[in-house]
């Protein structure tokens, strides 16, 4: 009998862990840990009228199991949770006594990285004021529009970054505005302050999606737009990195990405505190000093965004200064959390410096959409978003992918109806989040002070008479049968038309950033005299000097691994990595692209163009030629 039973056990045991992987059980599991966790904490503080996070870090404060663990960690510096709350009440009753902040009032916090940042923002929380977080690269006219559409009259400013205060930008903003140099005689000021806990009443929230922070668009395009965070995202972002990555009291979070952006501060710093673990701050992201913190401090979980991965796997490695040993897996971080992992970099990342788990997540910080992959292994590389049976059901009733009409970049509608069309599993398409449209603020509560702009995000009739959806501006595309795996494809308006076919320039940057010697590539299309539509160009980094050998295996490898019409048509050979990106190391492609292809305008960077089955020299000859209709491609 004991091996029949032991049989029918085998097989029973292996047809749950079938059934388990077949259904993505554990995707699921993960999927009502983070949504549950999320509406139980939000109603229970709401009801308690607790829904301020400021209530929490006091919380944390005056419990005697984590009032003496450490919560910042900064240049060698750390504050425990009740040190950090005595410096917050400190703070706040220096801005109330001295600025005259009261409750409801945005104040403007132009800050770099550092615990100071975190201690301002609590502060404010604690007067039941606003923080407006200011992009700290900006300066002239950027600067005075994020001044003046946060609406605040008082700003604390680092002293890094007092120099773009310049006479024309206060003279812009307006005499009525306070700057406020956060330098060492105003931190004597605050540490001579008393601390005064303020009451209750100022902190009331009225609703779980009542503004909590404002949060800039990066403004690549056009000037940054003020996006209201509300409290019920922040507390949806904290419970997806906690769950997600199994964040607990001793963990360490490293962040060395601008506290400004949602992901450090929401996420990051958020996700610390629902959690009573410790975030270590790093004052900004370096190749050189990335690891070095890390072990310093302990980390166990990192976040990265954008190209942060890549840049540093193209790093050279450390070695120990005495045994010359390889420093590359001397850590104890267990997760890299972020979004912006391409594929081509995923296991070359993960393989170099041993990290066990990747979670991979996409958000848009002003809308009500947002994704994740936890990933132990190369199977959902690259994805955004990963779900079971169960939870794809319910993220495909709030979200939903639509065709895009190539001529317009906006979702396309049949003639007949004038609705969308949904895209089929494996078909690229706009990424729409739903809204009620009785009710648009209850998911998208929009931009501060601009109606226009709200309203240019909603997208109404899209498959029935007035139904609304927010529109992402991503275009993405569902792979899997039972498993649901979500892929990001590009940023409208990133595409490019040419050949008459649509290319995706993160798709065509994964395949040329497989080439051993390319470090990075960047993808984009290029307007060119005579000819229709934009063709591609690849401007990269590489880990070798340019050489006949090295253009022609680039060009096999792009003729090998895309359709013909996606190739790169041209190449341009930048001198490092990170030339083009944001504060947060996303790329940005519109300086390379308004500079295109002509030589006059390159800054000196090689060009080449494919030409029989390889990449040549490209200039001014060859550009005369193309404005003469000599060239045609």
């Amino acid at each position: 009998m004991a091996l029949p039973l032991l049989a029918s056990a085998t097989a029973a045991t292996a047809t749950a862990a079938y059934l388990s992987a077949r259904l993505s059980l554990p995707d699921d599991l993960l999927f009502y840990k983070i949504t549950g966790s999320t509406l139980v904490n939000m109603l229970r503080a709401h009801r308690a009228g607790r829904t301020n996070l400021y209530y929490l870090l006091e919380e944390r404060a005056l419990a005697p199991a984590t009032a003496a663990a450490p919560f910042l960690l900064f240049e060698g510096r750390t504050l425990t949770y009740a040190e950090t709350y005595a410096r917050v009440l400190r703070w706040g009753e220096y801005l109330r006594a001295r600025h005259n902040v009261q409750p409801g009032e945005v104040v403007a916090l132009d800050l770099t990285n550092s615990d100071t940042f975190v201690l301002a923002w609590f502060a404010l929380w604690s007067l039941g004021a606003t923080p407006a977080f200011v992009n700290y690269f900006l300066t002239g006219r950027p600067l005075v529009h994020t001044l003046k559409t946060s609406g605040a009259r008082l700003v604390l400013v680092d002293p890094r970054v007092a120099g773009s205060l310049t006479d024309e930008v206060r003279a812009e903003v307006g005499a009525g505005v306070n700057f406020v140099v956060v330098d060492e005689g105003v931190e004597r000021e605050v540490d001579a302050t008393e601390p005064k806990r303020q009451g209750d009443e100022g902190r009331r929230v009225d609703s779980y999606v009542g503004m909590a922070i404002l949060i800039y668009t990066s403004g690549t395009t056009g000037m940054p737009k003020p996006a209201v965070m509300s409290w019920l995202k922040i507390y949806m972002a904290s419970m997806m990195a906690a769950k997600g990555t199994g964040l607990a009291k001793g963990d360490v979070f490293y962040l060395s990405m601008p506290l400004y952006h949602s992901s450090a501060s929401c996420i990051g710093v958020g996700s610390v505190i629902f959690t009573g673990a410790a975030a270590a701050i790093g004052r900004r992201f370096s190749t050189t000093s990335f690891w070095k913190e890390i072990r310093e401090t302990g980390a166990t979980i990192f976040m990265y965004v954008g190209e942060t991965c890549r840049y540093l796997t193209v790093a050279p490695p450390e070695l120990d200064p005495v045994t010359g040993e390889n420093l590359d897996k001397k850590h104890k971080v267990r997760v890299a959390l972020g979004n912006g992992l391409r594929p081509d970099v995923w296991d070359k990342f993960k393989s170099r410096f041993g990290i066990d788990t990747i979670f991979e997540f996409y958000a848009a910080t002003e809308g009500p959409v947002g994704f994740w992959n936890r990933s132990r292994n190369d199977h959902s590389k690259g994805a955004i978003g990963r779900y079971g049976v169960a939870s794809k059901l319910f993220v495909n009733g709030r979200t939903t992918v639509v065709a895009i009409d190539p001529a317009t970049d906006a979702p396309w509608r049949d003639p007949k109806t004038g609705l969308c069309r949904r895209s089929a599993t494996g078909e690229a398409g706009e990424m729409l989040g739903h809204l009620d449209p009785t009710n648009i603020a209850d998911r998208f509560q929009g931009y501060y002070g601009n109606a226009e702009a709200t309203s240019s995000k909603i997208l109404r009739d899209v498959f029935r008479r007035g139904d609304a959806w927010f529109r992402t501006g991503d275009i993405m595309r569902w792979e899997g049968a039972a498993e649901g795996r979500l892929y990001f494809s590009d940023r409208i308006g990133d595409t490019f038309r040419w050949k008459s076919e649509n290319v995706s320039t993160t798709e065509v940057s994964q395949v040329v950033g497989l080439h051993p010697a390319v470090h990075e590539a960047n993808v984009y299309g290029v307007q060119l005299p005579h000819h229709d539509g934009r063709a591609g160009c690849a401007a990269v980094a590489l880990g070798e000097p340019v050489s006949v050998e090295l253009l022609a295996a680039l060009a096999r490898h792009a003729l090998g691994g895309l359709p013909r019409y996606a190739v790169p048509v041209f190449v341009r050979v930048q001198s490092g990595v990170g030339l083009q990106t944001t504060g947060t190391n996303k790329q940005q492609k519109h300086v390379l692209r308004d500079q295109g292809v002509d030589p006059s305008k390159t800054e000196g960077d090689q060009m080449f163009w494919l030409r029989e089955g390889t990449y040549a020299p490209w200039g001014e000859k060859e550009w005369r030629q193309m404005e003469a209709g000599e060239i045609q491609l």
